[in-house]
């Protein structure tokens, strides 16, 4: 409230008798000064009615009651013969509002946000309301770390008692952190702890991060790290004394100082759990994390209390606590712990509840649950669960939460809440390369038909070499023990004559079916039969083992094949995976009821390893061979290529290996190819969605017909880019050969590109 409006109602309130009036009935009331406001308004807010008696009393009331509406900035009583005279100024209009100088946000979202200050067009101008706004408006520009943004403002007045409020910005530079300094610290160095937090001084990357720029939250979270770092190497008695914040004159650069003490080192002198428990203590004593003479470590008893609080919950202790109850010798710097342990009572899962799912089924999900409901709670089994549900791929969210039921301390609910993400896709791929020049693929797929949580997808390649086009269909849950079905259908057209590949061209149809039975929650095995026949074209150019394939077996060729397969995946997430493997085993076999003789063996192991709460480690390995049997040789169609994405990036696609006499690309009988790469979330991004990585790739195709210089690995180096958006998966790749050789033909740039519905 305003000064003047605060010693006008205090003058009211308390003006000497010269205010006083005789008291008199109200023969009529009479507003005067109105322009905007209409009589009845005023009429309303008013406590005195025509009739009532007026004394000194009603007139100070009815005075009040008119200043607090905001509409008036003077209000003023008089009487004429038994007439109460009510004289209002009325506060100005709001015209228009202006702001100049703003580039970091928009006008109209600054606009927006004053109207919560209580400042907008057409509304009664109030100078509180502005003094607000001003200040929400430094405060934005504060969060961008712009702590030397100036706001003037000006108010016009207008004619019809209406004003116009100018905003003047001077926005500033970005204040960045100058220093960092760490006081009270002895046994680590200042560099290293430092190192471990987030906020840092401008280094090269800050223009991603922003991590430079002062944040309470970052700095939080920062002493946080500091505090578990010593908590765990023994300081039990570290603490974080102060933290001072300074800033330049010129709002530039920020300081930040965080005072420390680290205390004595503490060992532990024993550990013990105490209890009655449904689980033999022997049983819970391997699960402690500490030993005696261990040093202390905060992370450790949690691990502690965790791991037998979990034992405790896959047995149906839903509710159990375990509580590490410490002695401090002070004199010997030791600690011990007694974990005491309560199982509580022991809990069955009344209800499963599914939210979310607006698309797929309720079944979808149910039947990927371990636990069941009316069964005893196992938290063992609601994490396989989760785990389940999220490798489906349909949601990009699973959340599961255990509440208690009311009134029923032997009974738990499990809530269920899934986010879904488009499951369709529309994909295309490309690569640029100097043989090809633009190789262009295609498809589209939906993973979860109608909610079904069935699979249908065409694919369609439009590159020089390849026009592939295949559908394929697969129910997962053919059975309800989870046997899965499918259907593929499929035709090949192959034209080598513009590529890298050795000179033939071939067109291939093929119809099959394949079943999955699974062997346990993450193993499962496929076999399948199928039937293909090809069409095989030859040029002048084409090399002397195609001509004698077809001199044996003719142009055209009809194959069953045999298939069987196990595959071993245990990956927290199939979309955001951190940690867990991935192996497959693959195996494909002409069977003789035809003229072809032939069988492929495929492998392929990834491994992802958390090397931090930001970095994943991937192992990625695979290996094929072929042969033929019955004295028959792989057909020359069927061998094995090298180079490009999913292989050895930085080499032209099918490039690696074996080449005829005018240098072009035979394939071969066996292959490997393995690559390392380090994978993180993009820096100043929070969506884990987007991840940045760096690669080493290595592989090679091994068969007869070398050339000079043409056998054995090659290598490759490189970074990586991976963004599944909204629209679909976004994947960018640029890799440089390690080790090249004259006739080798390069790739370096490839990216594949899709669009979700």
């Amino acid at each position: 409230m305003n000064k003047k409006k605060l010693a006008a109602i205090i003058s009211l309130l308390f003006m000497s008798p010269a205010w006083a009036i005789e008291p008199f009935t109200v023969k009529d009331i009479r507003v005067e000064g109105i322009q905007r406001t209409e009589a009845g308004t005023v009429f309303s807010y008013l406590p005195v009615k025509v009739g009532d008696t007026m004394n000194d009393e009603h007139a100070t009331e009815a005075i009040r009651a008119l200043y607090s509406t905001g509409f008036f900035k003077d209000v003023r009583l008089e009487v004429e013969q038994g007439v109460l005279i009510v004289l209002v100024r009325e506060r100005p209009s709001i015209a228009s509002i202006q702001v100049n100088g703003v580039k970091d946000f928009s006008k109209d979202q600054l606009k927006d946000n004053m109207k919560y200050a209580g400042l907008a067009e057409a509304r009664i101008f109030d100078k509180g309301a502005l003094e607000k706004a001003v200040h929400n408006l430094k405060q934005q520009y504060v969060a961008r770390g712009k702590y030397g943004v100036k706001v003037k403002t000006n108010v016009i007045e207008m004619d019809r008692n209406r004003v116009t409020i100018m905003f003047d910005v001077v926005e500033g530079e970005v204040s960045k952190i100058k220093q960092i300094n760490i006081v009270g610290n002895k046994a680590y160095p200042e560099d290293e702890l430092q190192g471990m937090m987030k906020l840092s001084t401008p280094d090269w990357l800050s223009w991603i991060s922003k991590n430079d720029q002062y944040s309470k939250q970052k700095l939080s979270a920062d002493l946080e790290t500091l505090r578990s770092f010593y908590m765990d190497k023994g300081y039990l008695e570290f603490n974080i004394d102060s933290t001072q914040i300074s800033i330049s004159p010129d709002k530039n650069d920020i300081y930040i100082t965080v005072n420390i003490t680290e205390g004595e080192k503490y060992t532990i002198s024993k550990v013990t759990l105490t209890g009655n428990t449904p689980v033999p203590m022997e049983e819970l004593d391997a699960l402690v994390q500490v030993k005696a003479g261990d040093d202390f470590s905060r992370q450790a008893l949690s691990e502690t209390s965790k791991l037998v609080g979990e034992r405790l919950a896959s047995e149906g202790y839903a509710f159990a606590n375990v509580n590490a109850v410490p002695d401090v010798n002070k004199e010997k710097h030791e600690v011990s712990f007694n974990f005491m342990v309560d199982p509580g009572q022991r809990v069955y899962v009344r209800h499963i509840n599914i939210s979310g799912n607006t698309k797929t089924r309720d079944e979808v999900v149910r039947r990927e649950f371990r636990q069941v409901e009316g069964s005893w709670f196992d938290v063992k089994k609601i994490k396989q669960s989760k785990r389940r549900i999220d490798r489906l791929g349909f949601f990009s969210e699973v959340n599961i939460e255990t509440p208690a039921v009311q009134g029923a301390a032997d009974q738990m609910d499990i809530n269920v809440a899934v986010t879904e993400k488009s499951t369709g896709s529309f994909s295309v791929g490309a690569g640029v390369s100097s043989g090809e020049g633009i190789v262009l693929m295609g498809g589209v797929s939906q993973s979860n038909v109608f909610g079904s949580g069935n699979y249908l997808s065409t694919q369609l390649n439009t590159s020089k070499i390849n026009q592939n086009i295949s559908l394929s269909y697969t129910n997962p849950y053919f059975t309800d023990e989870g046997m899965s079905r499918g259907f593929d259908f499929y035709k090949r057209n192959t034209n080598a004559l513009n590529s890298v590949l050795s000179q033939y061209n071939s067109s291939t149809k093929g119809l099959g079916m394949r079943f999955g039975v699974p062997i346990n929650e993450e193993e499962y095995i496929t076999y399948g039969l199928s039937i293909e026949k090809s069409n095989i074209g030859l040029t002048a150019l084409s090399p002397l083992s195609y001509v004698n394939h077809v001199k044996n077996f003719g142009n055209v060729n009809t194959t069953v094949l045999g298939t069987a397969g196990w595959t071993r995946d245990s990956r927290d997430s199939a979309l955001y995976t951190t940690e867990g493997t991935v192996q497959r085993a693959y195996v494909e076999i002409a069977l003789p009821v035809m003229d072809m003789r032939y069988y492929k063996l495929n492998y392929e192991h990834q491994w992802f390893y958390p090397i931090s709460s930001d970095f994943t480690l991937m192992v990625n390995g695979l290996a094929g061979a072929a042969a033929g049997y019955s004295n028959k040789q792989v057909p020359f169609f069927k061998n094995f290529y090298g180079g490009g994405v999913g292989s050895v990036r930085g080499y032209e696609l099918n490039s690696l290996g074996p080449r005829d006499l005018n240098n072009l690309s035979l394939g071969g009988l066996r292959r490997f190819a393995g690559s390392i790469e380090v994978m993180t979330p993009m820096p100043g991004i929070k969506d884990k969605s987007v991840r940045i990585s760096g690669f080493i790739d290595g592989g090679a195709v091994y068969g007869p017909g070398d050339l000079a210089g043409t056998a054995g690995m090659r290598y490759s180096a490189g970074v990586a880019a991976t963004w599944l958006s909204p629209m679909g998966p976004l994947k960018f790749s640029y890799g440089m050969p390690l080790n090249k050789q004259p006739q080798d033909k390069l790739q370096a740039f490839q990216f594949t590109m899709g669009s979700m519905f």
